[in-house]
């Protein structure tokens, strides 16, 4: 998950970068930014947490970032600084992993709970 985390802020910064070369626009790109490179952070920063709760808690703000990316991917397509093509591949890359940290955490939360 982690470096799927990782491929996905590598092609974000890409994106975003020729993005503001290529058509000016830098108010939604920062933000995709900020967003889609802290998704990695905060798994990788899971990896070193002193508890299940601050485990859950990394692994939680990392998806609520994935779902703000996701807000900021598709308001670039639908501006036009997105091409459906890109946004479809970096939308599905990121639902990717949205869905396994949604199952990592789902999977700390049962076993703290047995």
């Amino acid at each position: 998950m982690l470096e799927k985390a990782k491929d996905f802020a590598v092609e974000i910064v890409e994106i975003c970068n020729l993005i503001k070369k290529e058509k000016r626009e830098s108010v939604m790109t920062n933000q995709l930014i900020r967003s889609g490179t802290s998704i990695g952070a905060n798994i990788h920063e899971s990896k070193y947490a002193h508890s299940t709760a601050d485990f859950v808690s990394k692994m939680q703000i990392a998806l609520k970032e994935c779902y703000e990316s996701e807000y900021w991917l598709e308001l670039l397509n639908r501006t036009g600084y997105l091409s459906d093509t890109r946004y479809k591949s970096l939308n599905n890359n990121c639902g990717a992993i949205r869905r396994m940290l949604i199952s990592s955490i789902n999977t700390v939360k049962n076993n703290k709970e047995s």
